[in-house]
């Protein structure tokens, strides 16, 4: 077909710090799906994008051509006791230990709201949430669009894969921003999480954007920027949305891997688990129902079990065994304190690489994770320790992986000198948008 614009010419307009029209940008997105424009072209222009920015109308139709060049997604026809709905959605930009997801589906699907939760796989020191379910036997992630809707028309939350229909032109300059060092554009990033959530058609969503060291933003301004962005976009595109900003500096909870945090999830759906998981798990989960029109408490579905029993249903909607026993790994190796005090410290990054170094991550998108992989973490900062006692165990398949784990894992924590309190919730970012 004849093309409409020249690749050079729209990638110059943003290199000299113009603004992109909305038919550029039409042109743009769908040119490069379709290969019409090279991956060299699209590097220059997400440069240039990185270097001078975009005005939010060009971050609006930016996302909704990547929204365009793919599927969308339709919940209308979920139905329950004679009538439609309400659907609510979950993001989180990543983490350490940060294993919320699996607690929250099914928490707020005990409410009467359906979640469709479209998850990821894990890449670098961040865990994904498919990687960890698939610790649990038979579990699938791949699902039909048909399987997902009758799965959330009865038990209400799913917790799956997104189809390749899903704004594929997102998937292409995604792996395009990984080998360019451009993943850090704000308006990129803002697109890329929104088009797909958009495209999936939930009515509400809530952003969990982390900042601190264990976190893609380790910035508290460029993460309160990112929020709020994708909150207008959200907004803009009729989907209720909101974002608590919240602190990655430690790690969540006491488990970093695969399926220690299937464990440590199950135990915080029993009403047991970490604090700060159940804290977070909870403030999430009320945002979500509140989205949805519906004043309750989420604390209480975790103390009287009904949240467990969606887990449950879920886990076997899927294929998976809730029963099963876990994978465990099959060589261990505990780091003790070298003195007693107050641990002040716990680096979530430091933590996290070496969790992936363990095998409990992946350094490309093909490779293979280790599900008994991980870190088991025996305190955290504000614990009194004493010399000698465990503070983490490091688990794996493979020991000739101890090494480089525990020279990550130098200088991780402090035992001793001032406590720094953080708040696990920094802020909450809603539209400001005027109507």
């Amino acid at each position: 077909m004849s093309e409409l614009f020249d690749a050079v010419d729209v990638i110059r307009t943003k290199r000299d710090r113009g603004a992109l029209s909305d038919a550029q940008i039409d042109w743009v997105i769908d040119a490069y799906t379709r290969g019409a424009v090279a991956d060299e072209q699209m590097s220059a222009l997400a440069m240039a994008i990185f270097l001078n920015g975009m005005e939010r109308r060009e971050i609006v139709r930016w996302t909704q051509a990547m929204i365009d060049s793919g599927e969308r997604l339709n919940f209308e026809s979920i139905v329950g006791e004679g009538k439609k709905i309400a659907t609510s959605d979950k993001h989180s930009t990543g983490g350490v230990g940060d294993k919320i997801t699996l607690p929250l589906a099914p928490l707020v699907a005990a409410f009467g709201v359906a979640v469709p939760q479209l998850s990821g796989r894990g890449l670098g020191h961040t865990g994904g949430t498919l990687d960890k379910l698939e610790a649990i036997p038979g579990w699938q992630a791949k699902l039909s669009n048909e399987r997902v809707i009758e799965i959330l028309g009865t038990t209400g939350a799913v917790i799956c894969a997104a189809g390749d229909g899903l704004a594929p032109a997102d998937k292409k300059l995604y792996a395009l921003r990984d080998v360019t060092s451009t993943v850090e554009a704000i308006p990129l990033i803002a697109s890329s999480i929104m088009s797909k959530k958009i495209a999936e058609g939930t009515g509400s969503l809530v952003l969990d954007v982390k900042v601190g060291s264990g976190a893609f933003m380790k910035d508290a301004s460029m993460a309160r920027e990112l929020a709020r962005v994708m909150v207008d976009l959200g907004t803009d595109a009729g989907v209720k949305t909101t974002a608590l900003l919240t602190d990655m500096n430690t790690p969540l909870g006491l488990a970093v891997g695969n399926a220690c945090e299937v464990e440590e999830s199950v135990g915080v759906l029993a009403g047991g688990g970490p604090s700060d998981v159940v804290e977070l798990t909870v403030a999430l989960a009320r945002e979500m129902l509140t989205s949805s029109g519906i004043d309750a408490d989420p604390a209480e579905a975790l103390k009287d079990g009904r949240a467990m029993d969606v887990w449950r249903a879920m886990v076997r909607d899927q294929g998976g065994d809730p029963d099963a026993a876990l994978p465990q790994p099959k060589e261990t190796v505990t780091i003790t304190a070298p003195e007693s005090g107050t641990l002040t410290e716990l680096d979530a990054y430091k933590v996290g690489v070496a969790s992936w170094r363990l095998g409990a991550g992946r350094a490309r998108k093909e490779d293979p994770v280790q599900l008994a992989a991980g870190i088991k973490l025996h305190a955290k900062p504000g614990d009194e320790v004493r010399e000698g006692q465990p503070l983490m165990t490091l688990m794996t398949d493979t020991p000739e992986r101890f090494e480089r784990a525990q020279q990550s894992l130098e200088g991780s924590f402090t035992i001793g000198g001032d406590l720094r309190e953080r708040p696990l919730i920094i802020d909450r970012i809603v539209s400001e948008r005027s109507e």
